[in-house]
């Protein structure tokens, strides 16, 4: 029996594979509609990306066969002479030479332009690809780490302002990196500053030991007296004290001296010492890897589901008017990662640390390990050198692209797409935008080009490479999210055309009788929780399209929900296997699975809290979110 279940766990993934869809098979066969079809195709997705037993990007593929098989979509353009079908809102214009006439669209037509294949490179994708750019332009060139040891020396090392260092660091470059890459570079960096700290104070408690020995030492030898007029003179192996006259007598204060050297209590505080580094080290390793995730929502490409949302949006609700940009995610989200850092550094600091602000702080004091450890980061600022010109010049791209992104349409004031292009249409986006600048990256030689130079051999100079080359950003751009960026507007697109999301609305109309805020919550919670056994990515992709049919049905701003739901993807917390800056902390930390669940727990719940005021108060005004917008009112003519 337990070689038949070793065997079972072993073909585990193949199992998965075979019996699932077997197993929903009936569903389709039961109800044969579109709709049934469209959702035997998602659970059955979802499914494998939550068992992964196939990788998730071969999974993202699979609406390329499921949907032309079940006859919901064709896998690609329809090609006709005339007449020329184009979209237009929700309406067939059909073109012919001499004339235009339309057609009401009705569920089921054969005759969509938009199918499939071609939901896998949209304009979220290209801006996804930019962002990713310029990521590991940064990443290849050491900027992050140049910021992130810059940063450090400024805050100290005192435990909470070291915490507040690294969690404020590891956010702000996780707004532009990964937070994979960001997590793996600075958890070596905070290990090897507390490992310093730790020696120390080892080091000053062996010279603490030291002293007593030799003290006892001198307590149990003869020494000769001589007394002076105001004082005597203790003679000892040619040394000389000087004591003074009127402390004869041993006093409490020097018993208690004694005691504090004993050896009892040099081994209670080597105790304390090192169970104080392991707190210190857990609460650090957890501190930044949670930080990187907060950090990656408070940017449109910090993370993977802002750019899912942002897509989705687009693909549900074309007459949003733009609604989602990298200024107005900005908007929201940073204040709301702001809050969210702050107690998260909290609730690690009393888990963890407690709340000694003496210890914690230092009140301006620096003590021997303090200074050492301060080295250590001021020897690795210290082996980057100067800032070369390729670090300058990755730089000043990254720089004028978030200028660029932020002024494109501000919102407040007409941005610079409005007055370089015409108003009424949409001829740039933030993905224009995002790879005009890091197309710069393969264009600008990655040193200063000088005329006159020879090389080693007396030759000419070779021209200096560019600041990135594809074989590098062939080894680390992620090919596997892009696909999986379009599985996701493949299912949003097939649900709407099979009109399984019409069908998810209408079943959740009862929930208007439930206050928006309390759906949001209860909403929030779920996606956490599923966030927490899936991937981020393979969870917006699921939940989104479903939310955004439950708010046009129920009447309630769309991103109401969409929004705070997006976010609590990001809030995978509790396990090491939720996401990689989980796994990465976890293998560095000397952590149990039960600290970073019990760490994790209370800070989904407070991730869920800030998420939910954030969008009832600045999110309400920004987003004009109390009223139902018309353009998220799909009707389609059945």
């Amino acid at each position: 029996m337990a070689g038949f279940l070793t065997w079972l766990w072993r073909y585990r993934n193949y199992l998965v594979i075979v019996l699932t869809p077997l197993l929903l098979l009936p569903l389709p066969l039961v109800i044969p509609s579109s709709e049934a079809k469209c959702g035997f195709i998602i659970i059955l997705m979802a499914l494998y990306w939550c068992t992964e037993c196939i990788p998730l990007a071969a999974t993202a593929l699979l609406p390329v066969i499921l949907f032309p098989m079940m006859k919901i979509m064709e896998s690609d353009e329809v090609t006709s002479s005339t007449p020329i079908f184009c979209w237009s809102q929700f309406e067939w214009n059909v073109v012919e030479e001499s004339q235009k006439t339309k057609l009401p669209l009705t569920r089921g037509t054969h005759f969509t332009m938009a199918q499939v294949c071609i939901q896998y490179l949209k304009d979220s994708n290209m801006l996804f690809i930019g962002g990713l750019l310029v990521a590991i332009a940064v990443e290849h060139w050491n900027l992050h780490k140049r910021i992130a040891l810059q940063v450090l020396l400024i805050v100290g090392v005192k435990p909470s302002l070291l915490m507040i260092g690294f969690m404020g660091t590891t956010a702000f470059l996780s707004m532009w990196i990964s937070n994979t890459a960001s997590t793996a570079m600075m958890v070596p960096i905070a290990n090897a500053v507390l490992q310093q700290l730790n020696d120390s104070e080892a080091n000053a408690e062996e010279k603490a030991s030291h002293f007593q020995t030799a003290r006892e030492g001198v307590d149990n030898q003869s020494f000769e007296m001589t007394d002076t007029n105001d004082s005597k003179e203790v003679k000892l192996n040619d040394n000389k004290i000087d004591m003074d006259h009127g402390n004869k007598d041993v006093t409490d204060d020097d018993v208690s001296k004694r005691e504090a050297w004993s050896p009892e209590i040099l081994e209670q505080r080597r105790k304390m010492r090192e169970q104080h580094f392991t707190n210190l080290t857990k609460g650090m390793s957890l501190s930044v890897c949670y930080a990187a995730s907060i950090g990656g929502t408070a940017t449109l490409t910090g993370t993977t589901p802002n750019v899912i949302l942002m897509g989705q949006m687009d693909k549900l609700y074309p007459e949003n008017g733009g609604i989602i940009n990298f200024a107005s995610w900005f908007g929201f989200a940073f204040p709301n990662m702001i809050l969210m850092l702050a107690l998260a550094w909290l609730w690690l600091q009393l888990w963890f640390l407690g709340f000694n602000m003496k210890q914690s702080f230092g009140c301006g004091t620096k003590s021997a390990g303090d200074k050492e450890a301060y080295q250590v980061i001021k020897e690795e600022y210290r082996k980057l050198g100067k800032m070369s010109f390729a670090e300058g010049c990755v730089l000043v791209i990254f720089t004028l692209l978030v200028l660029l992104w932020f002024t494109r349409e501000p919102g407040f004031i007409p941005g610079w797409a409005s007055v370089l292009f015409n108003q009424n249409k949409t001829y740039v986006t933030d993905g224009t935008v995002a790879v005009l600048m890091s197309s710069l990256f393969f264009c600008i030689p990655s040193k200063f080009p000088r005329c006159g130079r020879t090389s080693d051999d007396e030759g000419p100079t070779e021209a200096a490479p560019p600041l990135l080359t594809w074989d590098i950003v062939h080894e680390k751009m992620p090919w596997n999210i892009l696909l999986l960026l379009g599985g996701g507007f493949a299912l949003a697109h097939g649900s709407e055309v099979s009109g399984l999301s019409t069908w998810l609305g209408e079943s959740l109309v009862p929930l208007q009788s439930i206050p928006p805020f309390a759906i949001s919550i209860i909403l929030c919670l779920l996606v956490a929780m599923f966030t927490e056994c899936s991937s981020n990515t393979a969870t917006t992709t699921l939940f989104l399209p479903i939310l955004g049919a439950m708010a046009t049905a129920i009447k309630i701003h769309p991103l109401y929900v969409m929004f705070p739901c997006t976010i609590a993807a990001s809030l995978a917390f509790m396990l090491p296997v939720a996401t990689p800056p989980n796994a990465i902390a976890f293998s560095y930390g000397n952590l149990k699975v039960m600290d970073m669940a019990k760490a994790g727990f209370i800070l989904n719940f407070l991730g869920v809290f800030t998420i939910n005021i954030g969008i009832n108060t600045w999110g309400v005004a920004m987003f004009d979110l109390n009223n139902f917008p018309s353009w998220a009112n799909v009707t389609k003519n059945s």
